[in-house]
């Protein structure tokens, strides 16, 4: 073969490479066969995978629909209770019918939903497993599950005992009426405290000032301090008799004392207004209830701030017990600067805007201003109730007056609503959740035992506070007005919102049992006999608020020929808390002019080197009106000492507490003639330009000092 040449195959080589093709070829079919059938079982499984993804889907869209439907069915079943209140509320006041108050129907028709949740609706077993998490040491907030391969969140609701691990709740219904306690802190209290503050009838509470901080500040920490101590003898003696199965330590018998000790007499007090009870009977118990509140749970704070230094961080240590005391200073302190502040920043904006020109922007600004000082209290570790509270008192004294006439109804209209259906939803709630709270801890011994301790807790303040109280005031607190308050410590939203809070451990859920019960007892029991109590003990209803009460023998003035309205103002100023009278001169000359549309100018109060500041904060309304805005309720409280009253040729002079000008009245022919700065004053605070008409009689009314 030549060089050149290119080598071909000859026939053998050519049978030999074409004998393993040929026996592939049998084996096509086969090979062609497993292939489709490999290609069709990995697009089956594909598919019954899409399918089970797609079921997966289904199942958790309508799991979402179930819950979106059973969320709907929960608060249409509150609407329908506060509807069904309002309806009864309205027969009773048609029929006059007073042994029940609305609070206490409120709660009647929540233990009747309750009944028919916890017992008529279907529980859905078989969705709960239990895990085990041996290598973690604590429990957290939220959990991540891989469930495979998908990750799902969850999170938190609390600690379960090991005895109830198998009587977790199963009813989903249930659980949708079990509302996260910080709906009642941060949703339904600020209008409920806010109202206190904003409707407080300033005349008749400042005339009892001394008296009403004597009860909420000293009265509430001496009952919180005697319910604890008894409620940690009812404790040791549970011990004794083998009922306490967890642990209950003398901090935590404080602590109920402190939420216990908060007051709520809203249904004797809407008896009260009804029937036009004693004025100062209703000032003493509504003003005790507003503040004893914010003292209860700033109270309650220093109480579990209380961390003595040592293994046993239950022990007394001094020095952890003043830097309680000083927690309390401190938030109470805080939180009423907070609120004082948000007030006064309101009035500023509504004073120096026209905001007044939109009624619609006036009120949502006022709204959320009002509503953002309770958030922002809570968010700087203060308590939100009192910062709301004090809020409520400066934007009736100062902001008020800058509102509009329409944002003026509006607001109070608006806040009575709110305080109106929140307190209901509570009072509801708290019927409900007797049977659909699922931490419940009865205990016979410590529920009997609370109800002994809040007794005497009561009495132990309200009786020697009292007696203290009555040294230093001319118009005593008789002892029909001490048996009714005593009688009227009624226990309601504050108490079981402050209960409600903590349920986490053993002590905690039988405090809220027991609190439960205390304002079911209280409101029905109590408020329903609060018309019998008051024909009982004698005191007076059908009483007109600016009428005052009946002559006393120790200490008189005999007027001639002027009808009660003008007596009213001149008695009301003598007898104003002398706290009030000092501050009330500084008010009324620098604060009012500075925050609002009423007061003297500026001008005629600061020193001539403030002139350019004084014209600036001055508002042009108060030269341009002679007579200043003011807010409807005024206070009817001057800073005048002493009053002289002459009739013919019989002169008789009341000496009242000192102050920085004199008063002088003449009677003369049925008109009377005034020092030019009274005129000011009693103009300013609605007394000016009265018609007095003179029909010889002597006219006698007491004169007190209260403290």
């Amino acid at each position: 073969m030549e060089p050149g040449d290119t080598a071909r195959p000859g026939p053998g080589r050519a049978v030999r490479a074409l004998r393993p093709r040929l026996l592939l070829l049998p084996l096509l079919p086969l090979l062609l066969g497993r292939g489709l059938r490999a290609g069709a079982a990995a697009s089956s499984s594909g598919a019954a995978a899409e399918d089970s993804s797609a079921m997966e889907e289904l199942a958790t869209e309508k799991e979402a629909e179930e819950s979106h439907r059973q969320d709907s069915v929960s608060l249409l079943t509150f609407i329908l209770l506060l509807t069904l209140t309002i309806l009864t509320i309205w027969l009773f006041k048609h029929r006059r019918v007073r042994f029940l108050h609305e609070t206490g129907l409120a709660m009647i028709y929540g233990l009747i939903v309750g009944v028919i949740l916890r017992y008529g609706t279907p529980a859905t077993s078989g969705r709960d497993k239990s895990l085990s998490c041996t290598q973690e040491d604590r429990a957290f907030s939220t959990l991540l599950v891989n469930v495979s391969g998908k990750f799902f969140e969850y999170t938190l609701k609390g600690e379960i005992s090991p005895g109830k691990i198998n009587s977790v709740e199963q009813n989903d219904m249930l659980r949708k009426v079990t509302f996260d306690p910080e709906v009642f802190f941060n949703i339904l209290l600020p209008p409920i405290i806010f109202h206190a503050g904003y409707s407080l009838k300033k005349r008749h509470f400042f005339r009892n000032l001394g008296s009403i901080l004597a009860y909420a500040f000293l009265g509430t920490a001496v009952s919180c301090f005697i319910i604890g101590n008894l409620m940690y003898g009812v404790v040791k003696l549970m011990k004794i008799v083998g009922q306490l199965s967890d642990k209950f330590y003398y901090t935590d018998c404080l602590f109920f004392g402190a939420i216990i000790s908060a007051t709520d007499p809203v249904t004797v007090l809407a008896i009260f207004n009804e029937l036009h009870a004693d004025v100062d009977l209703y000032a003493l118990l509504f003003g005790e209830s507003v503040l004893n509140d914010a003292v209860a749970i700033v109270l309650s704070s220093s109480i579990v701030a209380y961390q003595p230094a040592g293994l046993n961080t239950h022990a007394f240590d001094a020095a952890a017990f003043f830097k309680s005391v000083g927690i309390f200073l401190g938030i109470f302190s805080g939180s009423f600067t907070m609120g004082a502040v948000t007030g006064v920043v309101t009035a500023l904006v509504t004073k120096f805007t026209k905001l007044h020109c939109f009624p619609l922007l006036e009120t949502a600004l006022f709204f959320l201003m009002s509503w953002s000082t309770f958030l922002l209290a809570e968010a700087c570790g203060f308590t939100g109730v009192v910062a709301v509270l004090f809020c409520g008192i400066t934007q009736a004294h100062y902001t008020y007056n800058n509102l509009s006439v329409e944002s003026r109804s509006r607001t109070k209209q608006l806040f009575e609503v709110l305080h109106f259906l929140a307190e209901n939803f509570i009072f509801s709630y708290m019927g409900l959740a007797l049977f659909t709270f699922q931490k419940h801890v009865f205990s016979p011994i410590f529920i009997i035992g609370a109800f002994v301790a809040i007794f005497l807790g009561r009495a132990a303040h309200i009786y020697p506070l009292s007696f203290f109280l009555n040294l230093g005031r001319r118009h005593k607190i008789g002892w029909n007005f001490q048996h009714m308050m005593m009688f009227a410590g009624l226990r309601g939203a504050m108490a079981f919102a402050l209960a409600i809070r903590d349920t986490a451990s053993y002590a905690r859920q039988m405090m809220f049992t027991t609190t439960l019960l205390i304002v079911f007892f209280t409101v029905w029991i109590i408020g329903g006999g609060t018309t019998p109590m008051l024909s009982w003990l004698n005191i007076r209803v059908g009483v007109d608020p600016d009428q005052d009460p009946p002559p006393n023998n120790d200490s008189f003035q005999v007027l001639q020929g002027d009808g009660p309205d003008s007596a009213g103002g001149n008695r009301t100023k003598q007898e104003s808390a002398w706290i009030f009278r000092l501050w009330y001169s500084f008010d009324h000359n620098y604060l009012k002019p500075i925050l609002t549309h009423s007061g003297p100018p500026l001008t005629t109060t600061l020193p001539a080197w403030c002139g350019l500041l004084a014209r600036c904060l001055t508002s042009p309304q108060v030269y341009d009106n002679q007579e200043p805005l003011r807010e409807e309720d005024s206070d009817f409280i001057l800073t005048e000492g002493d009053l002289t009253l002459t009739y013919g040729d019989s002169t008789v002079t009341a000496n009242g507490s000192s102050g920085s000008h004199t008063a002088s009245t003449s009677l003369e022919g049925g008109r009377r003639t005034k020092s030019s700065s009274e005129e000011v004053l009693e103009r300013d605070l609605g007394m000016g330009d009265q018609k007095v008409s003179s029909r010889g009689t002597p006219l006698v009314f007491p004169l007190q000092e209260n403290a």
